[in-house]
This record gives structure tokens, C-alpha cells and sequence, in this order.
């Protein structure tokens, strides 16, 4: 299976975000026996399927599901979300609003300078959803540059960093339903987005007169962008990071666990990110491709 590692050749540095999000002020530690005490922890999320996302009224995804299975074993029982612009989940998180992030957020160098984050829970590519047809015959990145497309892609996300480093007109969002429906009524060429996510929301709304391209890894300058995502947390709460990561490690050993967690939700043993793999890296810029 195609997986994140770490070679000793071809390293990588992804691109800088363009847009950084402001991280503020921590408004202080929460420990594991806080959370065990109060029986709960509440998850900023973005609404984006099938990451995190409101089922009638019920909170689940991919992640959120991980979330249970980890806080669980740690004896905190509940995981309850507080629903958000995309942009906004780390300043929220450092605003006390909630205690953790769950999103699938990319790891990458600015977002590491303002929280913490897990260890890689879930690798993906990008895809494109366009108008049926795709009259334009976009198919990447780079063909939206060539074609002169205008997109959209969700604020503060790896997308919109492709996009203005390839020099594409790009239109931030604040949720996966206004991408989709830019496209439906023609005030966007393309809505970029995690592959996983554009298929969720297409296989949802099947009617919609849209389609999804077959998924790709992002080639800016020359060199592949392949993202990887984690849960966030706040500075000052590493106990419970590391908490978490000791969880989470168990479940990545186990490839038939992770995937009786994630599968239900549409994500692949493919997703499931390789051993070598690590923040550490990510947060340094690093990122590799095993052939």
C-alpha cells in the first residue's frame, strides 16, 4: 500500500502557509484528570465530512470516532464539538473554547508554531470537484493554473496555499457546503479539497450536478505535496498530547483496528499513515513519498 515514510534521499519542505492563522493567548492547561474529573472534552470542529461533521444532530467522522476510541481508554467518556469556521479552530482552541481539534487539520510548520498536534492520524490527497462534465477538463493543480480556473477552497487550508503559490484565483470559504455549492452555481471552475472529503459530499448529495476528479498529490515547483493530519492541541496541555499519542500509537500498529474505526466513513488502508512518519518532521517541513 502507497504510504507516508521517511527516506534518506528526496527530502521535501512543503510551502508556508499564506495565510496563518493568529493563534492568541492560551487560556491555560487542561490535564487528562480534569477531563477524567469532568467527564468529558469538547472538540472544535468544521463541519467537513467525513472528518467531523454533525449527523442529525449527533456528532461523528473519521476523527471523531478516533477521538472516542482514544479518550475513551483514557477514561474520559464523552467527546462533545463546538462547530466553527475552519480559520478559526486554532484560535478558538487557544481562546478556551474547546479542549482539542478535530478535523484532520495538515501539520505543517506555522500551525506547529501556535499549538501542538498528534502524531499523524490520517495522510490524504487532493481533488478537485467540478461542474458535470468537467468542461474544463481539469484533472490538477496545475491544470487549474494552466486553464486560468478560478477555485475555491476552505479558509486557512493546504489548498489555498497550492493555489497562491501556482498563482490561482482562489476564493476562500468558510465551510465544505459553500465550496459546493460555488461550483453548482458557477461562481467557482473547482472547489479543492481532500479527496476523501469531495467524494463524502458527492456520494451525500448524488443529484448534485457536480463530479469529483480521481485523486492527486499536489506538485508545487516540481515537488510533491502529500498532506498529513492530526488532532490539535494547545501549548501548554504536551501531557495530554502525549496522552493521546501513546493511544493512538496502538491503534496505528494495528492496521485492522484503525481501519474498523475509519473504514465506516469511507477512508482506506491507504490513509493510514506509514510508521516513519512523524511530527517532529512535519513540523520541520518535511515530507517524503514512498514510491
Amino acid at each position: 500500500m502507497a504510504q507516508l515514510s521517511i527516506r534518506k534521499t528526496a527530502i521535501v519542505v512543503g510551502p508556508l502557509s499564506a495565510a496563518a492563522l493568529l493563534a492568541g493567548c492560551s487560556s491555560g492547561s487542561v490535564s487528562v484528570e480534569d477531563l477524567q474529573e469532568e467527564g468529558k472534552i469538547t472538540v472544535g470542529f468544521a463541519g467537513e465530512a467525513p472528518y467531523s461533521f454533525e449527523d442529525n444532530g449527533q456528532l461523528t467522522g473519521g476523527t471523531v470516532e478516533l477521538h472516542r476510541e482514544i479518550f475513551g481508554a483514557l477514561g474520559i467518556d464523552e467527546v462533545e464539538g463546538v462547530q466553527t469556521e475552519f480559520g478559526s479552530l486554532i484560535p478558538g482552541l487557544n481562546a478556551g473554547r474547546f479542549d482539542a481539534v478535530s478535523a484532520g487539520m495538515s501539520i505543517l510548520p506555522d500551525r506547529c508554531e501556535q499549538a501542538l498536534f498528534s502524531e499523524p492520524e490520517i495522510v490524504y490527497t487532493t481533488a478537485l470537484m467540478v461542474p458535470e462534465g468537467n468542461p474544463q477538463g481539469l484533472s490538477d493543480m496545475q491544470s487549474l493554473a494552466d486553464a486560468g480556473a478560478r477555485i475555491v477552497a476552505l479558509t486557512g487550508a493546504i489548498e489555498v496555499d497550492y493555489a497562491g503559490e501556482l498563482g490561482i484565483d482562489v476564493t476562500p470559504v468558510g465551510n465544505p457546503i459553500d465550496g459546493m455549492d460555488a461550483v453548482i452555481q458557477g461562481r467557482a471552475d473547482a472547489f479543492a479539497l481532500t479527496g476523501v472529503s469531495l467524494n463524502h459530499m458527492k456520494n451525500t448529495r448524488p443529484e448534485a450536478p457536480v463530479e469529483v476528479t480521481e485523486s492527486f498529490v499536489a506538485v508545487i515547483n516540481g515537488v510533491p505535496q502529500v498532506g498529513a493530519g492530526g488532532t490539535v492541541f494547545r501549548q501548554d496541555d504536551a501531557e495530554l498530547r502525549d496522552a493521546y499519542n501513546e493511544q493512538l500509537a496502538e491503534i496505528k500498529a494495528d492496521p485492522e483496528r484503525w481501519l474498523a474505526i475509519m473504514e465506516p466513513f469511507g477512508f482506506s488502508i491507504n490513509e493510514l499513515p506509514g510508521p516513519e512518519l512523524t511530527t517532529e518532521q512535519l513540523c520541520a517541513g518535511v515530507q517524503e513519498l514512498d514510491e
